[in-house]
Parts: C-alpha cells; sequence; structure tokens
C-alpha cells in the first residue's frame, strides 16, 4: 500500500514543483515574458494553492536565484589557510576557474538573472546583497594574509576585495553571454597574478 504523504511532505512537492516550472519557463521565455499565470498554469495548480508559496514570479525566481547561489558559495568558502604566497596563488587560481566555469555551466539560468536585474527592483536589491556576501567572504581571506605576513599590511581588505570581486564579476558575465573573448584558462592565470603581484609580498 502506497504510503499517504503528510501535509508538510505535500507542501514541499507543491513548493518544488512550482520552482521547477518556473526555471523551466524563465529559461525558455526569459524574465521579462514569463508570468505567474504561466508557472501556475504549466505545475497544474490552483491560484489559490500557488500564491500559498509565492506571491509573484520574482519572489519565485530569488528562491531559484538563492538555490543557484548555493554553489557559487561553495566555491567562496572553500579554506583558505595557505602558508606560502605560492599556496595562496594556487588556493586563488583554483578559485578563480572555478567560479567562472560555474558560471559558464548554469548560463541559462545565469543570462536570466541578467535579465531579471535590470527589470526587477526586488531582484537587482537580492544580487547586490550576495555580492556583498562575496566581498566579505574575499575581505576575510585577504585579512587572512596580511595578518600572517604574505600580503601587503598597508591595503584595505575590503576595497581590495571589492575591486577583485568586481574583475571576476566583469569576465564572469561575459562568460555568461558568450561574449568573452579569453578561455577561462586564461582569465584563471592572468586574473591572479596581476591579483598577487599588487597584493602580496614578493
Amino acid at each position: 500500500m502506497e504510503k499517504k504523504l503528510t501535509r508538510e511532505e505535500k507542501a514541499t512537492q507543491t513548493r518544488a514543483r512550482l520552482l521547477k516550472c518556473a526555471e523551466e519557463l524563465f529559461i525558455d521565455r526569459g524574465f521579462v515574458k514569463t508570468t505567474i499565470s504561466q508557472i501556475i498554469k504549466r505545475a497544474g495548480l490552483g491560484y489559490g494553492t500557488a500564491y500559498v508559496y509565492f506571491k509573484n514570479k520574482d519572489e519565485l525566481f530569488v528562491e531559484l536565484l538563492d538555490e543557484l547561489m548555493g554553489q557559487f558559495y561553495d566555491v567562496a568558502e572553500r579554506s583558505f589557510v595557505p602558508k606560502s604566497v605560492t599556496e595562496a596563488a594556487e588556493c586563488i587560481k583554483e578559485q578563480v576557474g572555478m567560479f567562472l566555469t560555474l558560471a559558464q555551466k548554469e548560463h541559462q539560468l545565469m543570462r536570466v538573472l541578467k535579465e531579471a536585474r535590470g527589470a526587477s527592483i526586488v531582484i537587482d536589491q537580492r544580487w547586490s546583497e550576495i555580492r556583498e556576501q562575496f566581498i566579505h567572504r574575499i575581505s576575510v581571506d585577504i585579512s587572512y594574509a596580511q595578518s600572517n605576513g604574505l600580503a601587503s599590511r598597508h591595503l584595505d581588505p575590503e576595497l581590495i576585495a571589492r575591486g577583485w570581486f568586481y574583475a571576476n564579476e566583469m569576465f564572469m558575465w561575459e562568460c555568461v553571454t558568450g561574449e568573452c573573448r579569453y578561455s577561462i584558462a586564461q582569465l584563471r592565470e592572468q586574473l591572479t597574478d596581476i591579483y598577487m603581484n599588487g597584493l602580496y609580498i614578493k
């Protein structure tokens, strides 16, 4: 006999179905042309049921964005405790490569994000919050390198972290849209060289 789902299990399934249908439509039609009605219809749900979980498509996309960013956070949160400048360079190079490779792999939803930021204040604000989380994490790594005598102490960790993230973000969007003229290997090597030469002690 098939086990009857609990109310919580049904709710989890319904929420997952809405998110799956939303992702499919966003990728297929883009953010602007997708409506909450289309998402609800594809999910085969009633309006009353759907609105219990998400009031509009902005909320749906923010949920998808947070799920996607979990993968990027995993890259940013990788252990960074180098004992030498050479070891730091290898760690940073690996992070840059993983960050850009992931963006390229998830280019469909990332393209929707690029469009959505220009159409939704809510989503643009969420991206700004996400950006600040990355910048904070980078500044923590810089502070570690400074306190362990690997990086120049006179440089402001947050300022450098902000500049470093913006450089990576610019190339990330180019990788997502297919406009980048450089390979990820080139970007990983040369961006890391610039960063290391400016921040770290030789």
